[in-house]
């Protein structure tokens, strides 16, 4: 029976990395990395789960659940899946993931470039959002070449740009590690962990498996178990370039503190690459990062329209992609703060929830699939989770922070873990009390 040659699970491999791999990824390392100082492969440990781990556990999970998100959530109740899933896919799309890829492509790719009396004009931002997102239609037009166009030419070019940066670092070093700031102090591998929700990729990793597993697929892979066993080859190669990747700009980070001190990932990276190349920096750094939006953009499109064209079938494929194409390129000239801004609280309130329901999925067997077991920690989960998301989004919830701040991790952003744990124990014990509850087998 066939099987993919190292040579394609190797594209697929790339592809998947690229897929993942967006601006916000190149920015956040920087910034973690300069804020943790002397803690920062603390700090990273923590990002790396969140940011690396967690991923590539959503891809295996999507791929034991039946090859989707939807089917995945189904096994809390069939509202959750429906409810949850297109949250899911409209922050990783047309709201929040794909404008910001058009967004962050501007702000380091373009506006460098300008002369100073058209920085604080609109229009420049027009323009390149709609040709960006132009050009994101039509490398989104034809789905079967995303792996030959992403993941042969455009991974590539990205991985070498970064890896220049890295060694010529090395070469030519820029400083001394700083101190911790802040949480970094004494929390470091708990808020490297909660900065890993930035990526966005653990949510993007439900959306992506469907696209692996459909890669695969087209390769003349027929068998479930072959095609699951490819998409895990696949997803390891793309976790460990995520996680060198995001290694070596930690390193950039934790080291430019003398030459580029800032909280914004952004002007960190700026400031190194003009550290480190002179006058070409901007140049070198501008082509990396167009480099990464583009190809999360494009991936994020075509696995969005995808599903919206499958649930609202009077609308095609191509037509899901303009519309897309054109929302994401309108909200992003709301501009990049306040997209971050709105991201943040919804991040909180929903990334929770996707970690619970991947571990629940790898934990299945062990619990024979009630459902009850789903239920009872995606409900105690989603309690914490929304009013940690209702808090950052600037809701008063004063009169319940004393109570929330006697749960363990709750200080450190992780207050909805022992409330998952005891939601799901509970639901155990009552599936062990009554036959009432149906059972959810796993998919064959």
């Amino acid at each position: 029976m066939k099987e993919l040659s190292t040579k394609e699970t190797i594209t697929i491999g790339l592809m998947l990395f690229a897929l993942f791999f967006g601006a916000g990824n190149m920015i956040f390392p920087p910034a973690l990395g300069q804020a943790a100082g002397d803690n920062v492969w603390i700090a990273m440990g923590g990002f790396l789960i969140t940011g690396v781990g967690l991923p590539l556990l959503g891809i295996i999970a999507v791929g034991l659940a039946g090859g989707n998100l939807q089917t995945m959530a189904s096994r809390v109740h069939p509202m959750f899946a429906v409810v949850f899933t297109f949250i899911v896919y409209l922050s990783i799309g047309p709201f929040m993931a794909i404008p910001r890829t058009g967004t962050v492509t501007f702000e380091m790719g373009v506006l460098p470039f300008l002369p100073e009396s058209m920085k604080g004009s609109w229009v420049p931002l027009f323009v390149t959002t709609v040709v960006y997102f132009a050009i994101t239609f039509w490398l989104s037009l034809n789905p079967s070449k995303l792996v030959d166009r992403i993941g042969k030419v455009l991974t590539p070019a990205l991985l070498i740009i970064i890896g220049l940066m890295f060694v010529k670092s090395l070469i030519s070093p820029m400083g001394e590690v700083g101190q911790p700031i802040g949480s970094y102090q004494d929390t470091a591998f708990f808020k490297g962990f909660v900065e890993g929700y930035l990526t966005l990729d653990a949510l993007a990793a439900m959306v992506f498996g469907l696209v692996v597993t459909t890669a695969v697929q087209d390769r003349g892979i027929i068998d479930r178990k072959k095609v699951m066993w490819s998409t895990i080859k696949a997803a390891i190669l793309a976790a460990t370039g995520l996680g060198l990747v995001y290694l070596a700009l930690s390193y950039l980070g934790a080291t430019s503190v003398s030459i580029a001190k800032s909280e914004n990932g952004g002007q960190i990276l700026t400031g190194v690459v003009h550290q480190l190349f002179g006058p070409l920096g901007s140049l070198l750094l501008g082509a990396a990062v167009t480099l990464a939006c583009l190809t999360t953009s494009v991936g994020l499109v075509t696995a969005c329209s995808q599903f919206f064209s499958s649930r609202i079938p009077s609308i095609s494929y191509k037509n899901m992609a303009v519309i897309l194409s054109v929302f994401s390129a309108a909200v992003a000239n709301v501009g990049l703060t306040q997209l971050i801004t709105f991201s943040v609280p919804v991040l909180m309130a929903i990334y929770p929830l996707a970690i619970v329901l991947m571990l629940l999925t790898f934990c299945h067997r062990m619990f024979n699939g009630h459902r009850s077991v789903y239920v009872g920690a995606i409900t105690a989960t989603a309690v914490i989770s929304l009013l940690d998301g209702a808090s950052q989004l600037g809701l008063s919830i004063d009169s319940l922070t004393p109570i929330l701040e006697q749960l363990p991790l709750y200080k450190v952003g992780i207050g909805w873990l022992v409330p998952a744990i005891a939601g799901a124990l509970i639901g155990l014990l009552w599936a062990s009390l009554t036959r009432s509850v149906p059972i959810v087998r796993e998919t064959k």
